[in-house]
């Protein structure tokens, strides 16, 4: 669909014309797995000699290029379910295509899991070897995790238990919660029944008798089901350990820590940097309680929207406002931001049936990335659409460098080009704005960067406890659970918010606490975004250096990557460098909120 001058629903075609023809391509994934297994299972040589592992890399590399993942044809259909979340057919296409992927993968699995194995001395070899050269960090990060790999068939069987004692867990509570409904106060003053998903949004606004309505309402909801929730966490919690007791993991987060390909030593000087200033968050959300001429806020009101950015913004005006960011900084980055807005890569509107939210997707290295919007013409929705275009950039900067071994950012550091873009956009949204817009853009940004850095580093702690005392426990109440959540919230919080009545189970809808130990990658993305904004605004020339990162993939280890770049992210210093600059954004608003009136 066009919408003014440019295209504002995804043009699928380059993957597949229609439904139909999806389905054709499936014979040939077969075709090239048999070839490949054929070639490839009963034969030890590539498991001993540098050039027959790079020509069995090589193929391998095809592989991922083009066929893994099911291919187009999964990807295809994921995203059509996401134009159309209700439509039966498409997730029946989609669960059918996600079988034949998972049967493919486990047939592929004996390839990496053998190669895996091989002797120390082999390994040595195989790294030092130039011919192996252009697949140097993904046999390194082979290796490394090989310590912990069961046998093919002990893989395929903890392959195949995921679903039934983990996956369906995780769906069975927030299929229950999506199904709730509560009648709530809305902003124009009526009460309407809204679904769960749409009453948490209805936190963020600046309406507090809508906001304690909302509150209530997810009280309600949670209480019902923390009993269902509290079965679902134990089981889930105890399978992991089941798990990492089979690999051998000492500490709950290590697998975590692997596979993101970032070292423990890392994550915890992260972890103990932003912890040791709690007191930053803290102090914001005293300063919010005075904004609002409270001597506390409620749990429920830690989210509240203040002042008005009543500006719109049409879609048209965000192309313009981002191809202004994205040329200032670089003009590869409005290059590729073009050709996103021109090839109808960008899904803009909301509309019946879409999903909600927004993302950026891309399978596999041979096919188009596309970006996911619901767009509604708020100052928010553009800065939204400049974080989900630094993926895309971060992606296509990738594609153009790497293999496809190496196509992808470790979780680690997945937030860094998004939070980047963004901004840089919400630098230049503030700009054109008044001293009083200017203080709530400024609000709003300090909510961000506290809940991405201070609350998700809470919830990493919070889930560091939880799996340490089940393992000593053996299983949690839901009482033990929501004080053990309560006492890291406070932490963070402090006492210009209350703990209320209720909020002991808001862990309960946090779906990323089943995504073990995720919550780190948001802090730590973000503040290495900071200090490379910091480098940039010192010297734009620093840009290249940005540039060298963004095109890096999975190439190196993001401490190798950073270490080229000057940077070290074991050193504690390094994360407080960035703690600083939401810090002294907190005492500019200070300055601008007192100079406007708006607090003592």
């Amino acid at each position: 669909m066009n919408h003014g001058k440019y295209q504002t629903e995804w043009n699928l075609s380059p993957l597949f014309e229609s439904d139909e023809k999806a389905q054709d391509e499936r014979r040939e994934i077969e075709n090239k797995l048999k070839e490949f297994v054929e070639k490839w299972r009963n034969r030890n040589d590539y498991l001993e000699k540098p050039e027959v592992l790079s020509e069995a890399l090589s193929e391998y590399d095809e592989w991922e290029r083009v066929y893994s993942n099911g291919g187009g044809e999964r990807y295809y259909y994921y995203l059509r379910t996401q134009q159309d979340e209700n439509n039966p057919e498409l997730k029946a296409k989609y669960n059918q295509i996600n079988d034949f992927s998972i049967k493919c993968e486990n047939e592929m699995q004996f390839f990496v899991l053998r190669l895996a194995k091989v002797p120390a001395d082999r390994q040595k070899t195989f790294l030092e070897s130039k011919e192996l050269s252009a697949y140097h960090h993904f046999l390194e990060k082979l290796f490394a995790e090989a310590q912990y790999l069961l046998g093919e068939d002990e893989e395929k069987i903890l392959n195949l238990k995921s679903t039934p004692a983990y996956s369906n867990w995780r769906k069975m509570t927030s299929g229950f919660l999506s199904r709730e409904t509560r009648e709530v106060l809305t902003e124009e003053g009526t009460r309407e029944k809204k679904s769960f998903s749409e009453i948490q949004n209805m936190l963020q606004t600046s309406n507090t008798d809508v906001c304690d309505s909302a509150g209530k309402a997810i009280n309600e909801v949670l209480v019902k089901y923390v009993d269902v929730a509290e079965a679902e966490i134990n089981s889930i919690l105890q399978d992991k350990k089941i798990n990492d007791e089979l690999r051998g993991f000492v500490r709950p987060d290590a697998a975590r820590h692997l596979s993101d390909d970032i070292s423990s030593t890392s994550v915890d000087a992260l972890v103990e940097a932003v912890s040791d200033h709690f007191s930053i968050s803290r102090d914001f959300y005293q300063f919010k309680a005075e904004l609002f001429g409270v001597k506390s806020l409620p749990y429920h009101w830690r989210s509240l929207v203040y002042g008005d950015i009543n500006k719109e913004y049409s879609y048209e005006d965000a192309v313009v406002l981002l191809r202004k960011v994205f040329s200032n900084l670089d003009p590869e980055f409005s290059q590729i931001f073009e050709r996103f807005v021109d090839e109808g890569r960008i899904d803009v509107y909301p509309r019946q049936g879409k999903h909600g939210g927004a993302f950026c997707m891309g399978n596999l290295i041979s096919q188009p990335i596309y970006v996911f919007l619901n767009y509604t013409n708020k100052a928010g929705d553009v800065s939204t659409f400049a974080h989900e275009m630094g993926h895309g950039i971060n992606d296509e900067l990738i594609k153009a460098k790497q293999n496809a071994l190496n196509f992808g950012t470790p979780l680690s550091t997945a937030e860094v080009a998004s939070t980047f873009m963004e901004d840089f956009a919400l630098e230049e949204l503030r700009g054109e704005a008044d001293e009083e817009t200017k203080l709530a853009f400024m609000v709003a940004k300090l909510d961000d960067d506290i809940a991405t850095i201070f609350r998700q580093v809470a919830a990493y702690q919070f889930e560091k406890e939880l799996h340490n005392a089940l393992r000593e426990k053996g299983y949690l109440s839901k009482e033990e659970i929501g004080a053990i959540f309560q006492k890291h919230m406070a932490d963070y919080m402090g006492s210009a918010v209350e703990q209320t009545s209720g909020s002991e189970n808001w862990w309960v809808y946090w779906q990323h606490f089943r995504t073990f130990f995720y919550v780190y990658s948001y802090a730590s993305g973000l503040l290495i975004s900071k200090s490379l904004q910091s480098s940039v605004r010192r010297d734009h020339k620093f840009m290249q250096k940005v540039k060298v990162f963004f095109s890096a993939g999975l190439s190196d280890s993001p401490t190798n990557i950073f270490r080229g770049l000057g940077v070290d992210i074991e050193d504690k210093t390094f994360w407080e460098k960035g703690l600083l600059e939401v810090a002294a954004l907190l005492a500019e608003a200070r300055v601008l909120a007192k100079k406007l009136g708006r607090t003592q």
